[in-house]
């Protein structure tokens, strides 16, 4: 999944956002504005507007010339003005924009001291202003691991539990917190600490509960970020209840909810044999054979090798794999399957002969 985004013109009119139609300005323009002592709070709006419209056609270019037109620190400080929700918003979007640039782009948002603002902004009256702010603060955690510490040790987990837990909360809300919070998780260089994914997983597993497709794909990312990492990790994802919603996600319509719950399945079998067995249990045997054959080629192979983690496991896994009659599908690829399947169904045989009874064999 994409770790950073950022809004084009259309989003928030699509999602019911606060946008007006102005006049675009150039970002002279726009500075000589910003730099007026006493300029209609009208005026400065239409600025931040235009700002926000120039950096909303992805362009690394745009991006620059905000920075280095000295834009940036003018966009900081309109986020400190809670009698002015409109202009934080678009504030907000805009800074979400630089923030989903390269890294130095990125760098200049932190080093620009954004990050306290946006983190105070999450607790924001105006649903608007909260949703872009986890946003942005999303994309910067998202460039990094060490902008995501940053973004950790700001205080960002508990309020995006309390969001995940909130009755009230809209589904923009919840997607907005379960994207952020998959950007939390990502990054093995170093990897996030257990004590921040203690603290996170249980929201990640209410989310697994939505019924909207976008939160239930970046909570399995979430998940699939999580037990990549050794069997501690796996053990923490075990241990929070998350492997029956995993399992029963694979019976989702859409192959964006399908491919990271199975990615995150594969994963935990890579783990100790008791978490091999831990998934068995769950009945994750009977949803692969109608997997293997999936349309979309990359779930056959993520189904493929996650039958390979398990025929790598003990004589008793293997026997599950047998008595789910899921070998006569291995032979199916191995004789006419895609060539990144064929590899994975090589692998699963070849476990199975290496750690199978005479009998199996």
């Amino acid at each position: 999944n994409e770790y950073k985004s950022y809004l084009s013109l259309t989003h928030m009119t699509e999602s019911g956002g606060l946008t007006n139609s102005v006049e675009l300005i150039d970002t002279h323009q726009i500075k000589q504005i910003f730099l007026e002592s006493d300029a209609n709070p009208d005026k400065v709006f239409s600025a931040v507007q235009s700002c926000r419209k120039i950096l909303s056609k992805k362009s690394h270019r745009q991006i620059d010339e905000v920075i280095n037109m000295g834009l940036l620190p003018h966009l900081v400080h309109f986020l400190t003005l809670d009698g002015s929700p409109e202009l934080q918003f678009e504030s907000c979007w805009a800074i979400t924009n630089i923030a989903s640039g390269n890294p130095l782009q990125t760098k200049a948002v932190v080093e620009g001291g954004a990050v306290p603002h946006l983190m105070r902004l999450l607790s924001s009256t105006n649903a608007h202003v909260a949703e872009q702010a986890i946003w942005a603060l999303g994309n910067v955690a998202g460039d990094s691991a060490m902008y995501r510490d940053f973004v950790i040790e700001s205080g960002i987990i508990p309020l995006l539990v309390d969001m995940t837990a909130s009755t009230t909360a809209s589904i923009t809300l919840h997607r907005h917190v379960a994207w952020t919070l998959s950007n939390l998780c990502r990054n093995k260089d170093p990897p996030t600490s257990i004590e921040s994914l203690t603290k996170m997983i249980p929201s990640i597993r209410l989310l697994l509960s939505s019924e909207d497709r976008c939160v239930l794909s970046d909570a399995c990312w979430a998940i699939s970020y999580i037990t990549d990492g050794g069997s501690e990790r796996i053990q923490l994802a075990i241990q929070s209840g998350v492997v029956t919603k995993l399992v029963n996600l694979l019976e989702h319509h859409e192959i964006s909810v399908i491919s990271p719950a199975l990615h995150a399945i594969g994963n935990i079998v890579t783990g100790k044999y008791e978490q091999i067995q831990n998934v068995i249990n769950h009945g994750l045997l009977s949803h692969l054979s109608k997997l293997l054959f999936h349309q979309k080629p990359s779930i056959q192979k993520e189904a493929t090798w996650t039958i390979s983690n398990i025929t790598a496991g003990t004589p008793f896994q293997i026997q599950a794999v047998i008595d789910a009659n899921l070998l006569p599908y291995l032979v199916t690829i191995l004789a006419r399957g895609e060539l990144e399947c064929q590899r994975e169904a090589t692998w699963a045989v070849m476990n199975l002969t290496a750690g199978g009874t005479p009998q199996q064999i």
